[in-house]
């Protein structure tokens, strides 16, 4: 009995290790999202640049943004994977992609001059200082994009940079799909 005992760790860490290593094969940037699906969180939060404008999530809602698909981009002046990210951002913005900006958990006047020097690809800028509506999405940090259809109902997220091969990859087709559906 006491040699069987012996061999109960050398099998925990054996199971351990099998599990562990069927986990290989998953993606770290495909994180689930139970949001997907469903309403884009309710909240009301500054705009960046005009703290006297309220954004709110009727501004995700077909009769504010006048049935507009967006990309919601959590971004911050902290974040470096978002300085590579946003020339790409800039560069949807010039093709007239609607992005609308999150700025999360950052300084109001850091963010702006971030924006000022490296330009500004948003329709908006929502300021998230404290992070709630990042909670209430469910952000593990910046940068995460979300694609919310025209009815306000987000349709996609993403953790990690988006550049030419993600936006071809996940979101361009449904992007597409949802602005047709849009227009109709």
């Amino acid at each position: 009995m006491n040699r069987l005992a012996l061999f109960i760790p050398l099998i925990l860490c054996i199971a351990l290790g099998a599990f562990l290593f069927s986990s290989l094969d998953k993606d770290p940037q495909e994180l689930p999202s139970a949001l997907v699906g469903q309403p884009f969180p309710n909240f009301a939060l500054e705009e960046l640049n005009d703290p006297e404008r309220l954004v709110s999530s009727a501004d995700f809602r077909g009769e504010s943004q006048n049935g507009q698909v967006v990309l919601v981009n959590i971004w911050a002046t902290w974040c470096f994977a978002c300085r590579i990210e946003h020339p790409y951002l800039n560069g949807l913005a010039e093709q007239g992609v609607a992005i609308i900006g999150l700025n999360y958990k950052d300084n109001r006047q850091l963010a702006q001059q971030w924006l000022a020097e490296r330009g500004d690809p948003y329709q908006m800028t929502i300021f998230d200082p404290q992070g709630t509506l990042g909670i209430d999405l469910g952000v593990y940090g910046a940068p995460e994009t979300y694609l919310v259809d025209a009815q306000g109902i987000i349709r996609h997220r993403r953790v990690g940079v988006v550049d030419e091969r993600i936006w071809n990859k996940e979101f361009r087709d449904l992007y597409n799909q949802l602005v047709e559906q849009a227009n109709d």
